[in-house]
């Protein structure tokens, strides 16, 4: 097997890892922390509730028993919210429902056993970063078709009050952006937004 270097780099920060376990000291969460030990990671408990979770934190394993199924954690579902591991005992339409809310990327059944916890935990801060790598490209993308449409804006106004082509409208707007020192989106901004005022 090929291990990649964000493989790597993953299996490598496990031991500087912040995990936050909401679990009862029971059998299962007592073996929890036994393997979380032994791979090294940075281990905080609480249970049943969590307000606030601590700084640094990077995952946290969530038992699903009926003192969290009923609980608003307000720290989930933000787009900086670490992922999530639940802790599944049995199925049904309520634990199931429970488990999609939190976008889980991994899960582990119960009883927990020696084998799986460190898949789950590397399946879930991959995908979570591949999640989030994505969401800065959709956001660049975003940004950048803003931009490309607030200069077609300008442009076409630049080119109904000047009565030009669109090619000398648009080198119009770069020469203003130049003489001024800013970049020709921001000068389109401004047209566009002058325009709209005037027309109010």
């Amino acid at each position: 097997m090929k291990w990649t270097a964000d493989s790597l780099a993953i299996l490598r920060d496990l031991r500087s890892l912040k995990v936050v376990v909401i679990h009862p000291r029971d059998q299962d969460g007592e073996e929890l922390l036994a393997q979380l030990h032994r791979i090294g990671c940075d281990v905080e408990v609480c249970w049943p509730t969590l307000d606030c979770l601590p700084f640094g934190t990077g995952l946290v394993l969530m038992a699903m028993r009926p003192e969290t199924l009923s609980v608003n954690f307000p720290w989930l579902g933000t787009s900086m919210s670490p992922p999530v591991i639940p802790v599944v005992a049995y199925e049904n339409p309520i634990t199931v429902e429970a488990v999609l809310r939190l976008n889980a990327l991994a899960m582990i059944p119960s009883p927990v056993r020696s084998f799986g916890l460190l898949t789950a935990i590397a399946v879930a801060l991959t995908q979570c970063q591949a999640l989030r790598q994505r969401d800065r490209y959709i956001e660049r993308l975003e940004k950048k078709q803003a931009k490309v449409r607030v200069i077609q804006q300008a442009t076409q106004l630049v080119m109904e009050r000047r009565g030009v082509s669109e090619e000398h409208a648009y080198q119009l707007l770069r020469s203003k952006a130049m003489l001024k020192r800013e970049q020709i989106e921001v000068v389109a901004s401004e047209i566009v937004k002058a325009h709209e005022t005037l027309t109010l």
